[in-house]
């Protein structure tokens, strides 16, 4: 299994604050695989821990770095790019 890692911009007008985080987080838990978000180049942390996602000061237009290990990385990768991209900001 190889680990396939993402660069992503961050769309949520207000960054990765507790929805958007909430939304990531579970995603990334449900993915059954090691996912792990760093901001720039700073350490990566757990995507699935909330509240290390949050830790991350996460602000609209930041480049984070996510990495998915193990089987379908990819399509992982995918919709959490599609998460990440999305103002989920807008729509509240």
């Amino acid at each position: 299994m190889t680990a396939c890692s993402r660069t992503v911009r961050v769309g949520s007008s207000h960054g990765l604050h507790a929805r958007p985080a909430k939304l990531f987080a579970q995603a990334a838990k449900g993915a059954g695989i090691p996912v792990t978000i760093a901001k720039d180049s700073g350490k990566a942390v757990n995507a699935a821990s909330i509240l290390a996602v949050i830790a991350l000061g996460i602000d609209f237009g930041d480049h984070v770095v996510i990495t998915a290990d193990g089987e379908n990385a990819e399509t992982v990768l995918d919709e959490l790019t599609e998460l990440l991209t999305t103002d989920h900001d807008e729509a509240a």
